[in-house]
């Protein structure tokens, strides 16, 4: 697995206030992978579980890289690598550095939306161009010669939208599309968008003024009010180039379309057979169910055979949405003019077949695990694995490796404001799930808190931990509702600086327990909902994220007596 290299502290935990992890250990045990166990030669959709959505992919001879959106998530931009499109290594992210991601104000929900990666072979360079709604920047474009090594400053463009995707075509000439709002006064209905195109100037790296043109206005057909048509891409295969684009919305009315022209700039004519892939047309009671498909990007396969990869959910049994867009992949069948998703078009299946060759070593040392599995963490190395991430500010502003584990020294910051905290997530990548961390902490005060946290976004999100109140530990569980926050349960303890936390959730139903040191776990709060972890709740774009959370501006008080 690649990792982050962190510096190491050496000394013991002096400060009782600080809180050390020296322990996580996450486990997902879905109840489609018990059901559906592989066979020598099948493998798992999707293949990036948890909160990985908008994914891009682009190819250098045979290797692929693929990225997808991060929000306001630090570092920004996960980057994986495979040789194959089954095994997949995280090589780390695109945007990790201040200079290049200026999140700290962010919503969750704000900052970095639908990357798109892509190689010139021209110059030997390849491009990742996105929109960040924060900092100033806008759409962006970074560049490196290698993505093992590395990525450019951003470079601002000048036009207004979202979702740009650059073509490289094989003449030397380059564009970009995006979406954007119809031309002033033009707008017919509540969701109406447009996919422009631009000639862009790679010397300079900048869109050519007065270049720029709608080549689809509304979607598929405009007279039966399409939305937000977005996440256009283009290709060229047998001389023609192809633009493909996701309507509907990025909910259950997702669809992916795809239109064709003979010039790069059009005109662009859709196909009589689209959408290409969607779900929205099945029971919502279907067993194992995907849905919002769309959002995706192709690429040739190993085999000489396209794939596409693209955002799906797989909701709960209360049909919420906790774990968030993921990343799935289908082969595509473009044996005629216009290309189909290979079973995108009926209810999906949790696995596929391999491509011819390849051998399925998902989960095996460098690579990325899928299905049900078992993280463990003993935070006892010098360098932390990739999956760990920040919110809205980089980890290394608040945590040290120990070497009696990770050191988190609190922000005067909690977890409920629009700013950097000094939490460190990891994506919920199933809908039964369990995460138990162990945790060396003395609260100082009322101020104090450490523990979990288990968050959709700053206004919905549990807090479980230990603080102090008049010369009194306390365990409590807070809950917080667009934005208003009650106390489930609390409970006064009496402890040794060690204790287990851990959260379990079955579904839509989440347990949170701890355990004095030797001693067993024991519930705090009952069995409660985990609506408030959902996208269809809380809103936004991500998934639940699971911290390890210290924080000195406390405001989660243990009940009165």
């Amino acid at each position: 697995m690649a990792f982050l290299t962190l510096f190491i502290f050496t000394g013991c935990n002096a400060q009782k206030n600080v809180p050390i992890f020296s322990k996580v250990v996450y486990e997902g045990n879905d109840d489609v992978y018990n059901e559906n166990p592989l066979e020598a030669d099948e493998f798992y959709n999707p293949i990036l579980q948890g909160t990985y959505p908008d994914p891009a992919i682009a190819r250098k001879g045979d290797d692929y890289y693929l990225v997808a959106s991060s929000f306001a998530m630090f570092p920004g931009v996960p980057i994986f690598h495979s040789k194959d499109l089954v095994n997949w290594t995280q090589i780390g992210h695109v945007l990790d550095r201040k200079s290049q991601l200026k999140v700290y104000d962010a919503g969750i929900s704000g900052g970095v939306y639908a990357p798109d990666i892509r190689y010139n072979p021209h110059n030997d360079t390849f491009y990742m161009i996105t929109t960040q709604f924060a900092g100033g920047f806008g759409n962006m474009v970074v560049k490196t010669k290698d993505p093992m090594e590395g990525w450019s400053d951003p470079i601002k463009l000048d036009f207004q939208g979202i979702d740009p995707a650059i073509f490289f075509d094989d003449d030397g000439k380059v564009y970009v599309v995006h979406n954007d709002a119809p031309n002033r006064g033009e707008e017919l209905y509540e969701g109406h968008r447009v996919i422009k195109i631009w000639e862009y100037d790679v010397e300079n790296d900048k869109v050519i003024e007065g270049t720029d043109k709608i080549i689809v206005n509304g979607g598929v057909d405009l007279s039966k009010k399409p939305i937000w048509i977005e996440a256009p891409h283009i290709y060229k295969k047998g001389g023609l180039y192809y633009l493909m684009c996701a309507e509907g919305g990025t909910g259950g009315w997702h669809s992916e379309v795809i239109f064709v022209s003979d010039k790069p700039m059009g005109p662009y004519e859709p196909a009589p057979s689209n959408p290409i892939l969607t779900q929205r047309h099945f029971p919502k009671d279907r067993k194992n169910k995907v849905d919002w498909a769309g959002h995706a990007d192709l690429v040739v396969g190993p085999d000489d055979k396209y794939y596409g990869v693209f955002l799906g959910i797989r909701p709960n049994d209360e049909d919420r949405v906790n774990t968030g867009r993921e990343t799935f992949i289908l082969p595509l069948d473009w044996s005629g003019k216009f290309p189909v998703f290979e079973n995108g078009l009926v209810p999906m299946e949790p696995k596929l077949e391999m491509p011819e060759g390849v051998e399925n070593k998902t989960g095996e040392g460098e690579y990325f695990p899928n299905g049900n599995f078992t993280y463990t963490e003993d935070f006892d190395s010098e360098k932390l694995d990739y999956r760990w991430i920040g919110l809205r500010g980089p980890r290394e502003d608040f945590m040290e490796i120990t070497k009696n584990g990770l050191k988190i020294t609190p922000f005067d910051v909690n977890i409920k404001e629009v700013k950097p905290t000094s939490t460190l997530f990891h994506r919920q990548q199933h809908k039964d799930f369990s995460f138990t961390t162990t945790m060396d902490y003395k609260p100082k005060s009322e101020d104090d808190l450490a523990g979990i946290t288990a968050l959709q976004n700053e206004k919905f999100n549990y807090i479980f931990g230990i603080t102090k109140k008049d010369k009194k530990y306390y365990v409590i569980l807070e809950r917080t509702e667009k934005g208003s926050s009650e106390i489930i349960a609390s409970k006064e303890i009496e402890f040794n600086d060690e204790l287990q936390l851990k959260v379990k959730a079955e579904g839509d139903l989440y347990k949170f327990s701890y355990a004095l040191k030797e001693g067993d776990f024991q519930n705090l709060g009952g069995t409660v909902s985990g609506d408030i972890l959902s996208t269809n709740v809380a809103g936004g774009f991500t998934g639940a994220l699971i911290g390890l959370y210290a924080t000195s501006a406390n405001d989660a008080l243990p009940k009165e007596k």
